[in-house]
């Protein structure tokens, strides 16, 4: 009796190692894209919270806020009074610039900012929702206004 004294693997067992993998790199990737996703909605609380605080130190200056017509572009300046405030306003990490409105443009008292989030994110449970100033702003947007 002649018995193949081959070690290796067959054809099945190298089959089912593949799948496995292949299953654990689709896992890993979802997980990547989810916490990607988080990181770009917590950067653009971060950005809208600081333009918040930005607008309320030119309203000390000027004692309004910003009109919507002279609201600084992406990667601009936001000065006030001879102050710069922002050297460079941030951008919302899909590129876009966060959206901006008042509630009187020649006199600007009240002021929505918003962005739009990808995840469903605690912070919508505690922003305005409706439409303010032209701003839809129900969720996933979130809004931020005084």
């Amino acid at each position: 009796m002649t018995r193949n004294s081959q070690k290796g693997f067959t054809l099945v067992e190298l089959l089912v190692v593949i799948t496995i993998i292949g299953i654990l790199a689709t896992v890993a990737l979802v997980s990547l894209n989810s916490a990607r996703a988080k990181a770009r909605d917590a950067k653009r609380l971060g950005d809208v919270r600081q333009i918040a605080l930005a607008l309320e130190f030119c309203y000390n200056d000027i004692g309004k806020y910003l009109p919507a017509s002279t609201f600084p572009a992406p990667g601009t300046s936001l000065a006030c009074a001879g102050t710069n405030y922002i050297t460079g306003m941030p951008t919302d990490p899909s590129g876009e610039g966060y959206i901006y409105a008042v509630d009187n443009d020649s006199n600007p008292q009240k002021y929505v900012i918003a962005s739009v989030l990808e995840t469903l994110n605690s912070a919508l449970n505690a922003d305005k929702d409706g439409t303010l100033y032209g701003v839809d702003c129900e969720d996933p947007v979130y809004c931020l206004a005084p």
